[in-house]
């Protein structure tokens, strides 16, 4: 070994990484792998030019800062591009996590092949769902339910808005329990179903055989409760059946679009009683998961889509789910139907209208100055004001950055709705953050977030 082999402190910087970010994140862009060292430099291994692109714009200077802290020494990061099928290439293991719960032996099992259940979409299994940020407390309690299912976590409510995986989720509960033991009873139901079921049941004389067919599952999984507002029938007759399985230490799983406190319109029994086990939210996905999401759309389909064309999806695109595979329908299907291959070009002008929509949406200026000023404990006053302190200044250039991605104002009436400033005020502070953006890789997490509140915010108000 040379005196200027650093791997001892690339290893530990790649190690600390990956305990400070995402999973998603960590595995996502540090596919990389130590090669060699200069007096001034570690030359790093990178799968593509698209990787080496990115990881140069958002993490080289977090790299290189990182390594300061730990040898001392002002160090430069090259990358080399080299093909995953290059004989050079010797694949190595990414450094262990320290994880905050250890894996359920569910989670680590593979589902094992079997007969489908009619009920359920074999899709919606935890290997094709993508664990985010976003998701992870939900998507850990789903996987420790499906392994042992009446014994914790019971009932088990997801909530959250439409399009972020709830029914998924759930169907990967039943999917992963049928394939630990076929002999399980599951009934795999919408709401809706279940009333059409029991009024049917009430006109055809055959009550008892409704109960005894809800009654005596091991598992029930029950989609859209929310729609059981205003439907007494069926709010008690889902009441008796809860009851029913819970003596029974039989799994109960709901979604809902929003938290069990929020139906109003439910009965107060009924509702303590969804409330009564575990409930937790899906929120919408960080860029990180949505680049996930679209890699594995697109790799499972087997579709011909470029990973640039991933990223500006991924960015334009935070609603939620549904959005981002309908992006890659429209896609495939303009191949199909044209004839030409999937560039970034392509995707911008095909995608163009759907950018437009999900940026614009019902978000207005007020939405953002409110959220970036209570993320920042500043005013909105003082947002919109001249002081010109950088506790003021920086949350200002954001909240301008932010209303120029997701809003459709031109920076000259987003001068005039920040405290009448002049259009160029506007520019620069985007163009500020811009720069900031290519220095600091965890700001493009803390903005996104910010973007996800000022949404939801938009959608309740």
């Amino acid at each position: 070994m040379n005196s200027w082999d650093y791997q001892v402190f690339w290893n530990e910087a790649m190690s600390q990484f990956s305990n400070e970010l995402s999973e998603q994140e960590f595995s996502m862009w540090f596919n990389i792998e130590y090669d060699s060292s200069t007096q001034d430099s570690i030359l790093v291994r990178v799968p593509s030019a698209f990787y080496r692109d990115q990881l140069a714009k958002s993490y080289q200077k977090a790299i290189e800062s990182k390594l300061f802290e730990l040898s001392g020494k002002r160090l430069t990061i090259e990358f080399v591009v080299v093909k995953p099928d290059s004989s050079t290439s010797v694949p190595k293991p990414a450094p262990e996590r320290r994880q905050e719960t250890k894996p359920s032996k569910a989670q680590a099992e593979p589902e094992k092949p079997r007969e489908k259940h009619p009920q359920l979409n074999l899709a919606h299994t935890f290997e094709n769902y993508i664990i985010g940020e976003n998701n992870s407390f939900a998507a850990n309690a789903a996987m420790a339910i499906a392994a042992n299912p009446g014994t914790a976590y019971n009932p088990f409510l997801i909530y959250g808005d439409v399009g972020l995986g709830k029914t998924h989720l759930m169907q990967a509960i039943g999917n992963r329990a049928w394939s630990l033991n076929p002999k399980l009873k599951i009934i795999c139901v919408s709401a809706e179903n279940f009333t059409n079921d029991f009024i049917h049941s009430i006109h055809e004389k055959a009550m008892s055989s409704f109960k005894n067919r809800y009654r005596t599952v091991d598992i029930l999984l029950i989609d859209d409760i929310h729609f059981f507002e205003n439907k007494e029938g069926s709010q008690e007759e889902l009441f008796h059946t809860f009851n029913a399985l819970y003596d029974g230490n039989k799994q109960m799983v709901f979604t809902c679009d929003r938290p069990a406190s929020e139906l109003k319109n439910l009965s107060d029994r009924l509702r303590s009683r969804f409330e009564r086990g575990l409930n937790v939210d899906l929120q919408p996905p960080n860029y990180e998961t949505r680049y996930a999401i679209l890699k594995k759309k697109v790799e499972t389909n087997n579709l011909n889509i470029p990973p640039e064309v991933f990223d500006v999806i991924a960015r334009n695109i935070s609603t939620n789910v549904r959005d981002l595979e309908a992006a890659l329908v429209k896609l495939n299907a303009y191949a199909d139907l044209v004839g030409k291959e999937i560039t970034l070009e392509v995707a911008q002008q095909q995608l163009k209208d759907v950018f437009s929509q999900t940026r614009h949406g019902n978000v207005t200026i007020d939405h953002i100055i409110r959220t970036v000023s209570e993320a920042y404990k500043v005013s909105a006053n003082d947002l919109k004001g001249k002081k010109r302190t950088r506790s003021i200044v920086v949350p200002r250039q954001i909240a301008m950055y932010i209303a120029r991605e997701i809003t459709e104002y031109s920076t000259t009436e987003l001068g005039l709705e920040f405290g009448g400033r002049d259009h160029t005020t506007v520019m620069h502070s985007c163009q500020k953050i811009d720069e900031q953006l290519k220095l600091d890789p965890m700001l493009d997490a803390k903005i996104q977030k910010l973007i996800q509140a000022v949404r939801q915010m938009s959608v309740k108000s």
